[in-house]
């Protein structure tokens, strides 16, 4: 009953999310629908790693002794694939989304015009379009399936040997190949939506808070002078053909590029006198304390963030083995401040689930915060805008791809900034000391296999190391990306009270729509 709550409290948010930038004039309920469900499975996802760190602490006591209804072997393999499982039915509908319901819808918009194309032509079409993304897919998963990890058998094996192996190999790790490659591929496409969206977003959501937007009476004012002065340079040009004299071909241009800017002057002005009425401004201004405190309190968690990650890379890069296994380390050599805060949280239950819950909401909130200001780029081309009121499907339904592939990374950056916790949890086990006497110790790499559970989500983030390898890179870029971002945010000033309402090529006829 609890996780239907959630799971409805989930898909509330996604309506009103994708309600509050969605057009108006451009809404399709295939779109809208599809947008709304990618959005509440990327949240739903990215609550799955605190819950699978919760039940692998969650079977056994603080001392170090498993509780007497998980004692078995078979209870806690038992509780171990079902949060695989977990992973595995939310891992398959992302890329089931990924590779076909997103494109698929996306094309399928795409392709509808106005003449009201037949809708078996327009379906037709957009499978077309689509089955790249499948075949994509199914290379992925067969690449995932068929290149061994263990060593494979002899030269003298018969061929159904071979094949033999192969699907032995394939039961015995219950397909987890596949899927992990397939989706540690898209986490490579995530990292680089968490280097360009989320560093961004951590840094230009706090400062936003902090700086607060424009007055909205010294807008008004500074845009009536803006329309008085540019309805001036128009009548000085127009009194040059008050003789009959045409004007020139550069007059005419200047000309029509004023009277552009005077329509969009015009237009800022009906948004800011509703701005000004609006009671949403009023009570944004009377809650600006708390707006301060909250962008204080979100840059700190960013360099808190940005630290345990450098010390992350750091302990990585002096003790690991290098490339040639991914970076990969078992436990800490540094001390690492989140990870550290996590596991003194321990003894106050729920507090460091709590923690770990609001860290990994923090990182979807900066990535939307970071896709909302940015917009939507290919390399240096920019696709989209993201608008309130004004944000077309295909750009809906980018926003919500992007998100997926973004919660698929985040697994791999909290672990960076808490990698104990992330592997153990709270666990603890027992040791003994001398005859008789025994005392706990948190699990770490030295504990013995059958005294600590590790995660399932460590599990699928190093099963390939190459892919470990490019991580740990791609938490280095991370780093740059957010000082960046930092230093942009302070040298920007404060934004419009009615930011990314008007915009120059905007028609008259979706700004009466806003307005009404």
């Amino acid at each position: 009953r609890t996780c239907l709550k959630i799971e409805l409290i989930i898909l509330a948010f996604c309506w009103v999310y994708i309600r509050k930038f969605q057009s108006r004039q451009e809404s399709e309920v295939i779109s809208t629908i599809t947008a709304i469900c990618a959005l509440a499975i990327a949240l739903i996802t990215s609550a799955l790693l605190p819950v699978d760190i919760f039940l692998v602490s969650f079977m056994k006591y603080p001392n170090g002794t498993y509780k007497v209804s998980i004692c078995s072997a078979n209870t806690v393999r038992q509780i171990e694939d079902t949060v695989l499982y977990g992973y595995y039915t939310l891992y398959s509908i992302i890329l089931f989304c990924v590779f076909l319901w997103i494109p698929f819808v996306y094309f399928y918009y795409e392709e509808r015009d106005d003449d009201n194309m037949n809708k078996c032509l327009q379906v037709k079409n957009a499978l077309k379009y689509t089955i790249g993304f499948v075949i994509v897919c199914v290379v992925l998963l067969l690449i995932g399936t068929f290149v061994p990890l263990q060593a494979p058998p002899g030269q003298n094996s018969t061929q159904w040997e071979k094949v033999q192996y192969l699907f032995e190999e394939l039961g015995s790790s219950h397909g987890l190949r596949a899927l992990s490659f397939s989706i540690s591929s898209l986490t490579l496409i995530g990292m680089l939506a968490v280097i360009t969206y989320t560093a961004y977003g951590m840094s230009v959501l706090p400062l936003n808070l902090i700086k607060g937007t424009r007055s909205v009476v010294y807008e008004r004012l500074e845009n009536t002078e803006d329309i008085d002065d540019v309805e001036h340079q128009i009548e000085k040009l127009k009194s040059k053909c008050k003789d009959g004299r045409p004007l020139s071909s550069r007059d005419r241009h200047n000309l029509q590029e004023l009277e552009g800017k005077l329509q969009v002057l015009r237009r800022r002005g009906r948004h800011l006198e509703i701005a000004e009425r609006n009671c949403c401004t009023k009570v944004g201004s009377a809650l600006r304390p708390f707006k301060i405190l909250l962008g204080i309190l979100f840059i700190l968690v960013a360099l808190l963030f940005i630290v345990a990650l450098f010390i992350s890379n750091l302990d990585k890069a002096l003790h690991s083995a290098g490339i040639s296994s991914g970076f990969i380390i078992f436990g800490t050599n540094l001390t690492n401040p989140l990870n550290e805060l996590l596991l003194a949280l321990q003894p106050v239950f729920p507090l460091d689930y709590i923690l770990i819950t609001v860290i990994t909401m923090y990182f979807v909130l900066t990535s939307m915060a970071g896709i909302r200001n940015m917009g939507i780029w290919f390399f240096w081309i920019r696709l989209y805008k993201i608008r309130p009121k004004r944000t077309r499907p295909q750009a809906l339904l980018f926003l919500c791809m992007i998100l997926l592939l973004i919660v698929l990374h985040t697994s791999y950056m909290i672990y960076s900034l808490a990698p104990q916790y992330v592997m153990y949890g709270s666990q603890k086990y027992l040791v003994q000391v001398r005859k008789n006497v025994c005392t706990y110790l948190i699990c770490d790499a030295d504990a013995p296999e059958d005294q600590c559970t590790v995660t399932r989500s460590y599990l699928f983030l190093h099963k390939f190391w190459f892919f470990s390898t490019i991580y740990y890179f791609g938490n280095w870029a991370f780093i740059g990306a957010f000082l960046i971002g930092l230093v942009v945010s302070c040298c920007k000033g404060k934004k419009s009270v009615i930011e990314g309402e008007v915009e120059p090529d905007d028609s008259d006829i979706s700004d009466d729509e806003y307005v009404h």
